[in-house]
């Protein structure tokens, strides 16, 4: 009980101090941004909210202006179902790509993070 509640309050704690250290976004030309939203409706990050791993890649997603979708593996029991079925295992943070037909489940906060990098970095 008491780990628990010393768990959540941590949480919490690195929540507010991303919220408030939070990067400034990139900018790009108009144009450069539609196509960065239109290859992002091609990812979806599963995470947990308070995970400082998670943290850190929606961070590198957030400098980077790359709105992906975020899938609570913790609490949607459907999102955690699909992460176990088709990631094979509950970890995260994992990057699911789907590009040309292929599903890609990424796993680790370096390799998620130097794969954004490397696809949106100006």
């Amino acid at each position: 009980m008491l780990v628990k509640l010393l768990r959540n309050g941590l949480g919490q704690l690195i929540i507010f101090i991303d919220f408030i250290t939070r990067p400034a976004k990139m900018k790009r030309s108009a144009e450069a941004q539609v196509e960065v939203v239109k290859e992002a409706e091609k990812l979806a990050l599963y995470q947990f909210n308070a995970c400082p791993f998670c943290v850190k890649t929606r961070r590198t997603m957030h400098k980077l202006n790359v709105p992906i979708k975020l899938k609570d593996a913790k609490n949607n029991d459907q999102d955690r179902q699909l992460l176990l079925e088709h990631g094979g295992k509950i970890q995260v943070p994992c990057l699911h790509i789907q590009s040309e037909g292929k599903d890609e489940w990424l796993y680790e906060s370096k390799a998620i993070n130097a794969y954004l990098t490397d696809r949106f970095a100006a």
